[in-house]
């Protein structure tokens, strides 16, 4: 299993080139100026490699009916290691801005309103495809309490924050998108607390902002200061204060960084069953990390202009694939069929639906998250005719 497993991720991947590149032109062309080109080429692999994580899932949840971490280290590090770098890239980005802005302050709505318009549309789209899916698999079964359904629905709609309650009966509920919203209440934890942490390296932040802050810091819990995710958060912040020296992005650079980068991966597949419950390998993932930010491109690989347009569908993959997996294995492969599927036989069918999941991400791309970003300008601007306080403005 491991070795065809193995093969198959390496074509995943190849597929998923393709066919951005035959969707490139006209639905994600890559973003070129003031980007981080090393980050941007990243983000899409990881979305891929989270999708081989859940795949391998797929395998194991078919013949045992238990959702349990692949029994393949590499997969393993795949889910594992793709969310915590995207952990990583959150800390470094949003640190940045504060870095960038403890001259001139943050202009704290627009901030937040760019990070509502840049998550919540498509995952709106993910919750509809989710209900809709959930009421077909219990069509005709007991139904709850249209108060209990209404309930259990809002949950998940705050971003899982409440909670994955089962809908409607439907057992493992959380299965219909392999759980994957799991991280995203982390998000926005580390989004809440960003004006403390401006505050703290100096950054003139309002009262009303901080208060906010605070306020929500608190109200999160103690759950989502879990030591292991926080690391991630500051890994990336340490990256970002790194890069702004030029001898360390200098070194970055250098073909030694790459090996290091490729050495320290290797290492972490081969010497740990898991990432999130040890500190040696976060500490590594962490220096890869560090380094790839500074601008190790890895022999050119997340520069190329390919790599790029598939990081414009992280999100959109993230959040897409585990749906489309439950659709296939559910409704058309059908979970008994699924169930007696040899190795080969599965790999194959998530390589054919590779190309698949990467066309429906540059169209919810193309025509639900780029739209929903570009209109950030004009609803801060409605904000601040709607509610013209200072208290949030832009502090100088």
């Amino acid at each position: 299993m491991d070795i065809i497993s193995t093969a198959a991720a390496l074509v995943v991947i190849l597929v998923a080139l393709l066919t951005t590149s035959t969707i490139s032109k006209t639905l994600v062309p890559p973003a070129e100026h003031g980007r981080f080109l090393t980050i941007d080429g990243l983000r899409g692999y990881l979305a891929v490699f989270v999708f081989l994580h859940h795949s391998y899932i797929w395998f194991q949840y078919l013949r045992s009916g238990i959702w349990s971490a692949p029994a393949s280290k590499l997969f393993v590090h795949l889910g594992q290691g793709g969310v915590a770098l995207f952990f990583m890239i959150t800390g470094f980005l949003f640190f940045s801005k504060i870095l960038e802005s403890r001259n001139k302050g943050v202009d704290w709505v627009r901030l937040y309103v760019s990070r509502f318009l840049r998550l919540t549309p498509l995952y709106v789209l993910s919750m509809f495809l989710l209900f809709v899916i959930v009421a077909v698999v219990t069509y005709g079964q007991p139904v709850e309490s249209i108060k209990k359904i209404t309930v259990d629905a809002l949950q998940w709609l705050t971003f899982t924050i409440a909670g994955t309650p089962d809908l409607n009966g439907l057992q493992r509920t959380i299965v219909v998108n392999a759980g994957v919203a799991w991280s995203l209440p982390y998000e926005w934890f580390f989004y809440t607390s960003l004006p403390i942490l401006a505050m703290l390296v100096g950054v003139k932040t309002p009262k009303t902002a901080l208060l906010i802050s605070a306020v929500s810091v608190v109200a999160f819990g103690m759950h989502y200061l879990q030591e292991e995710y926080q690391w991630l958060f500051l890994g990336g912040m340490v990256a970002a204060v790194l890069v702004r020296f030029d001898r360390f992005t200098s070194f970055a650079r250098r073909k030694v960084s790459t090996f290091i980068v490729v050495g320290l991966l290797a290492y972490i597949v081969v010497r740990y069953p898991y990432l999130y419950t040890k500190t040696n390998p976060t500490c590594m993932l962490i220096v890869v990390f560090c380094l790839i930010a500074g601008g190790n491109s890895i022999f050119g690989i997340l520069t190329h202009r390919l790599s790029r347009s598939l990081g414009e569908l992280a999100y959109s993959i993230y959040l897409l694939h585990g749906i489309l997996l439950y659709v296939v294995f559910k409704f058309i492969v059908g979970f008994s069929a699924a169930s007696k599927l040899t190795s080969v036989e599965h790999w194959s069918i998530i390589v054919l639906l590779t190309p698949v999941l990467v066309a429906i991400c540059g169209l919810t791309f193309r025509f639900i998250e780029k739209p929903s970003m570009q209109h950030t300008s004009s609803i801060t601007a409605k904000l601040r005719s709607i509610f013209p306080s200072r208290a949030l403005a832009t502090e100088h």
